[in-house]
């Protein structure tokens, strides 16, 4: 049984650790009861040069022996949690239920498991994952001599398994697939891409060498989380403490924390930087991932945004791996402890009735089982505005392309024409602290209040369109193309340090006919301008949602927000606008033609 924790550690524990903890709902296979038996394992494995010591337990369902295999599935915590805590071992009770070997492990770092905290790097986490699939396909044994003869085989020594979890449980699987062909299916959910745009975001199309502003809410919370981990588990492995740098992470990773926590980009320092955060990203090593994959994304998640998935997902398809992508509603910032009527929700256990859920059973049915069935559409995602359960999720072939166009006027209003743009110019400036407000990054996980999102005045620009004469879709990343003037930034944006680029931050609000405004879950696009000389693209976070009949849309451009970082001193930004020249808004419409 799990042991008691404090309400911010469960919860954030939750969020990046979130599986299924439902029993699955399936008719379970020929000769499966629904009972299973637990036993307690412990593993060294030989990882990023060190001996590591790992925490599993072993579900195995009544009936199975090597004369009655049965596939396994294979999976871990989210940061912060354990093999024990509600949303792990879950999973291997819900598989084991349904007749598969389930292992679960606390992932290294982390619960009675040794070693440093590496964050998913396939070296060391994918590899350590991939000396448990020698387990379970019988070409090892655990410490204390347990072999495991009765899971399914491809060939000797290659196991049938599957791999699902959530955020840092996501990002290992495609680290061990990247590292062990063996692994047959993957479901990694609200889990990232590349973790440079994760935690320092630069949302600016051709931007990715230059670091955006740094997303410090969320980064020194899982920091303290880790470096607090005497706190939740005493009498820690020796292994466990980094007696060079920080305590419990491995150098590369407290270097990067201390780095971003300074505000100070060199560049020389900063290409390092950026380069180890994507070396532990699926970003730079999905070439090497082949097992099928089915990627669910959180739409409530200003940690891990759509677009992460949505980068992973065209990567594997484009190279051929099969793949397709769920858009769920809840994710790290919201949704968790009560997700939307009919969504997977674990303390209800509708897995059976849920879309998510039937699409895993289907994904693991088709790739573990080798069962002839339909796996679904491409791309799904759900609808917040359709109240009936059965119907919130809508399904296409492919993602939206942008079809619908609009242009910054310089009355500051949304228009369909170049010929409706007006001439002027507008200005706003910064201040020395934050003046706008999107989200409290932790408020979604814990439970604590938020206040509503605003922008004060004079440090911000705004254009709204008409009220809309029909309900508008948006299912997808809005893109726009900007041309701002600061004089003070161009001076000091080639001083060898990226800090001294301009930020600005861009975001899309809903606006009701009563002036009630709606930041779309909080989201925003930090940009860290390459070059104010020349104009530049934004790619927002991608978004689902429906502007209503009569409400406006309002794009905003900031010059600050209180969850990142943001313009070291004080840089005036005017736009201008003209009929032949001007800021250009592009929106992903559901059902349009592009």
């Amino acid at each position: 049984m799990s042991r008691r924790v404090p309400r911010f550690r469960a919860a954030l524990a939750f969020a990046l650790g979130v599986a299924l903890t439902a029993p699955l709902a399936q008719a379970a296979p020929a000769g499966a009861s629904g009972q299973y038996s637990v036993t307690a394992l412990r593993f060294t494995v030989q990882a990023g040069g060190r001996s590591c010591a790992i925490d599993a337990d072993l579900y195995r369902p009544a009936g199975v022996d090597r004369d009655r295999p049965a596939p396994a599935v294979l999976a871990t915590n989210g940061f912060g949690g354990s093999k024990s805590d509600g949303s792990t071992d879950a999973i291997g009770k819900a598989f084991a239920q349904r007749g598969y070997v389930s292992l679960v492990y606390s992932g290294l770092g982390f619960g009675r498991s040794g070693c440093l905290i590496s964050l998913d790097d396939p070296a060391i986490d994918g590899v350590a994952a991939s000396r448990l699939v020698d387990f379970l396909g019988g070409g090892r044994a655990a410490d204390d001599g347990t072999r495991a003869d009765f899971v399914t085989q491809d060939r000797p020594g290659d196991p049938r398994v599957g791999m699902i979890g959530g955020s840092y449980g996501g990002a290992v699987q495609l680290a061990t697939a990247a590292v062990d062909r063996r692994v047959d299916a993957l479901v990694p959910m609200i889990t990232w891409h590349d973790l440079a745009y994760s935690l320092v975001p630069n949302n600016a199309v051709g931007g990715e060498d230059v670091p955006g502003a740094f997303k410090w809410q969320w980064a020194n919370a899982f920091y303290l989380m880790g470096e607090g981990q005497p706190l939740l588990e005493p009498s820690l492995d020796p292994s466990r403490i980094n007696a060079v740098a920080c305590l419990h992470f491995v150098t590369p990773a407290c270097e990067t924390i201390r780095t971003l926590n300074l505000g100070r980009f060199p560049v020389g320092e900063t290409k390092d930087m950026l380069a180890y955060a994507r070396s532990v990203s699926p970003v730079s090593y999905l070439s090497r991932v082949k097992a099928p994959t089915l990627l669910v994304q959180g739409q409530a998640d200003t940690l891990f945004n759509l677009n992460e998935a949505t980068a992973t997902y065209r990567t594997l398809t484009a190279q051929g791996t099969p793949t397709k992508m769920i858009w769920q509603s809840w994710g790290h910032s919201g949704g968790l402890t009560d997700p939307a009527t009919g969504e997977l929700n674990i303390a209800r256990g509708n897995l059976e009735t849920s879309y998510v859920g039937r699409r895993i059973l289907g994904w693991f049915d088709r790739y573990l089982r080798l069962r002839d069935v339909d796996t679904g559409p491409a791309f799904a995602y759900h609808r917040d505005w359709i109240t009936d359960p059965a119907r919130s999720y809508a399904t296409a072939g492919r993602l939206p392309a942008p079809s619908r166009t609009l242009y910054l006027s310089g009355d500051g209003t949304l228009v369909g024409s170049r010929a409706e743009v007006t001439r002027g110019t507008r200005t706003y400036t910064n201040a020395p602290v934050a003046t706008s407000h999107s989200e409290n990054s932790l408020a979604g996980i814990t439970g604590l209040p938020d206040r509503k999102p605003y922008d004060a005045r004079g440090t911000h620009l705004a254009w709204s369109s008409a009220p809309l004469k029909r309900a508008l879709d948006v299912v997808g990343a809005p893109t726009a193309r900007l041309k701002v003037v600061s004089p003070r930034a161009a001076r000091t944006q080639d001083s060898g340090d990226h800090a001294d680029r301009l930020v600005l931050f861009a975001k899309l609000y809903d606006v009701a006919p009563d002036g009630t405004r709606t930041l779309v879950h909080r989201l925003v696009a930090p940009v860290r301008v390459p070059d104010v000389t020349e104009s530049f693209t934004v790619t927002l976070p991608g978004i689902v949602h429906r502007y209503e009949k009569g409400h406006r849309l309002r794009f905003v451009i900031a010059a600050s927000d209180g969850a990142y970082g943001g313009n070291r001193g004080i840089k005036p930004v005017t736009v201008a606008a003209a009929p032949d020249d001007t800021g250009v808004l592009r929106l992903p419409v559901a059902g349009a033609t592009p």
